[in-house]
């Protein structure tokens, strides 16, 4: 089995269930005493909000590589970013590390086709929604056709995210708000939403979406597993 290298506490409650996730996965892949082997680096995210606010996403990329190059070390065959605004920078860690890096933007793809899913809704951060990075990597490599939430939506799902889910917060409003601007996706054509954020599936878990919806961390965390089972 390959070793994992986990670059996560952005936030902490979700890299709490990438965890626990790679460890089921494997679990219920080979049965019996059987773990997921993996090394993780997380993240004070206060300091690296601060750093980010100090010297931009350049700062932020120095910072990954370090993480990165600290994994390599610690016995990591491959790296997976838990968090999916930080693949804005992923290239430039997966080429400065020198270790593949798993993108979380390919197995949610692969499972959007798979559905029969041609444009799709994004919920994320304001820069997973609004930056090329994404949307290209899905357009190019998926073929998919992107749709991000408009106006005033945006903003109150970036706030959400900031506010309320990386603190480990989750209320029936945030809840409500999140599920209007899925619905306003869906009529403007959404054939499926992908939870951009691995904080949303806990803020969703058990509502009623008339589209498929694609957990980031569940899917990347199946193909890591499938990486280091390979």
């Amino acid at each position: 089995m390959k070793t994992i290298g986990m670059i996560g506490g952005m936030s902490w409650s979700s890299t709490v269930l990438y965890y626990q996730a790679l460890n089921e996965i494997v679990h219920r892949r080979l049965g019996g005493r059987h773990s997921a082997k993996l090394v993780l680096w997380s993240v004070n995210f206060a300091e690296h909000l601060a750093i980010h606010d100090e010297g931009g996403w350049q700062a932020v990329t120095e910072e990954s590589v370090q993480m990165g190059e600290g994994l390599r070390a610690a016995g990591a065959d491959f790296l997976m970013l838990c968090v999916n605004t930080l693949h804005m920078v992923s290239d430039e860690i997966e080429t400065r590390v020198g270790l593949p890096l798993l993108h979380i933007a390919d197995p949610t793809g692969a499972a959007a086709r798979e559905a029969g899913v041609r444009k799709i809704g994004l919920l994320g951060t304001r820069y997973t929604m609004g930056e090329a990075f994404y949307r290209e990597r899905l357009a190019e490599r998926h073929g998919l056709e992107m749709l991000v939430p408009e106006g005033g939506d945006f903003g109150t799902i970036d706030a959400m995210i900031f506010d309320e889910l990386v603190v480990d917060r989750y209320t029936d409003t945030a809840r409500r708000n999140c599920l209007d601007v899925i619905g306003r996706l869906v009529e403007n054509g959404a054939q499926g939403i992908i939870l951009g954020c691995t904080e949303l599936p806990k803020l969703l878990e058990g509502a009623e979406i008339p589209v498929p919806t694609f957990d980031t961390l569940a899917l990347h965390a199946e193909a890591a597993v499938s990486a280091a089972l390979a």
